[in-house]
């Protein structure tokens, strides 16, 4: 019987030399790093290594492994995603100062889920690619081309800020650290979120502006209170292995069931017909022109609605525009209405391109308020005083929608009705559409 014999990496690093400066520390942290994967003996495939921008951001293009590369301080995000998404990837972020000042709620809220990312940050004080600026870890008086002066500000300590918020593993050290490859085979072997706070020369700038060097960072840590070695080290449950664990008895199953619809009635239209109400936010605009659209999903009809309203929500404007079409289209906006119902100031406010664009076979549905609007379209006009109840200003557009339905006849104002009596809002639903059909008599 033969043997397989499975030859260890020998290196994950690919043939191309580091573009840093002469005497960076980004260049040793890497090498180091490698060191830590060959002494792991990880497949490279299962080896994700993320990046953002910055001289660390250069990093990932020298490691033979999947790579990920984006926006400057998302790194976290990227690496907290891929990690959810298959726990069994060992996932490295590669960062800078700058972007754990950058991306700080990222790093925050990876710390206390302990999602299981190793995150190194490569810290030498200061914006290495763009200039030099000073950083969230720029020391009180580190000279920077943007403090020239001295920084007035007190620094990030990167490492209290995750371990206070639930970090598995934290470590802070330089990149001269004779043990730093086991500190990150440490670190990538625990169970959860670790970060390594490595500090390391910027000769391009903050070596040459503050006269920083080798012997005296360890100085500069303890003198400025950050100790360095090993902060925190927890046993705390993974958050992409528990959530897993926790959903297990639903894992694969949707978030919602589909709802099917039956087909009850049959429609009268043979192309698409595009309706548009102009209200004001929180009048139901809306909901409303949801049911129409599920009396047209009821009627064979398929339907797409598309809305327009400001954050504020219950304030300012609410724009719905509504397709109906025998078959299947895709959501496009609606130029011009077919039907165009104007409703409210904040929708008179916004209906102008339409109502320019109607011709004279549209229909435009208005209140008294709004009788003498310009437009080629043919005006009819509404008069919510006429109908034989008050009308609430959350009815108002499905009182007009009803009434569009009934004067164009895309599909049995039956379909509305069924569509408008369940859920809890019936008997409203059911009155505003039957106000909506009689009030074209009055």
């Amino acid at each position: 019987m033969s043997t397989i014999t499975v030859t260890p990496i020998a290196t994950y690093r690919t043939d191309d030399p580091y573009p840093f400066c002469p005497g960076c520390g980004h260049g040793p942290i890497l090498d180091r790093l490698n060191d830590a994967m060959i002494k792991l003996d990880l497949d490279p495939a299962r080896i994700v290594i993320v990046s953002d921008i910055g001289c660390s951001g250069l990093s990932d293009q020298y490691f033979a492994t999947s790579a990920f590369h984006g926006l400057h301080g998302r790194s976290i995000t990227y690496a907290t995603g891929i990690k959810l998404a298959n726990p069994d990837l060992e996932v490295v972020v590669i960062m800078g100062d700058g972007g754990t000042g950058i991306g700080g709620a990222h790093l925050l809220s990876a710390a206390r889920r302990n999602i299981g990312i190793t995150v190194i940050v490569m810290n030498n004080l200061n914006f290495g690619m763009t200039g030099g600026q000073h950083s969230t870890t720029t020391p009180e008086g580190g000279v920077t081309s943007t403090t020239p002066h001295g920084n007035l500000e007190h620094p990030l300590d990167i490492c209290a800020t995750v371990g206070v918020n639930g970090a598995a593993y934290v470590y802070r050290g330089s990149s001269f650290d004779q043990d730093l490859a086991d500190r990150f085979v440490a670190a990538m072997t625990t169970p959860g979120f670790a970060l390594l706070d490595i500090w390391d020369l910027c000769t391009a700038y903050y070596v040459r502006s503050n006269k920083f060097t080798r012997a005296g960072m360890e100085q500069s840590m303890r003198s400025w209170g950050m100790e360095p070695g090993l902060l925190y080290e927890r046993t705390v449950a993974e958050y992409a292995v528990g959530y897993r664990q926790a959903h297990a008895s639903i894992a694969g199953m949707p978030v919602a069931g589909p709802r099917p619809v039956a087909v009850d009635h049959e429609h009268g239209l043979d192309r698409p017909m595009s309706f548009v109400v102009a209200g004001s936010a929180g009048g139901k605009v809306r909901s409303a022109a949801r049911l129409v659209a599920m009396g047209g999903l009821r009627s064979g009809l398929w339907a797409a609605q598309r809305d327009d309203y400001p954050v504020t929500v219950k304030a300012g404007h609410s724009v719905t525009e509504l397709w109906l079409a025998p078959d299947e289209m895709p959501l496009t906006a609606v130029a011009k209405p077919d039907v165009l119902a104007v409703i409210s100031d904040d929708g008179y406010a916004k209906a102008g391109p339409y109502l320019a664009a109607m011709a004279a076979d549209d229909l435009v549905l208005t209140t008294p308020e709004f009788a003498d609007v310009s437009t080629e379209a043919r005006v009819v006009v509404l008069d919510p005083k006429a109908a034989p109840k008050r009308i609430p200003k959350t009815s108002l557009g499905l009182v007009f929608l009803a009434a569009a339905v009934s004067l164009t006849g895309p599909y049995p104002l039956d379909a509305l009705r069924q569509a408008a009596g369940s859920g809890s809002f019936a008997e409203v639903n059911l009155e505003a559409v039957e106000t909506g059909a009689t009030i074209l008599d009055q």
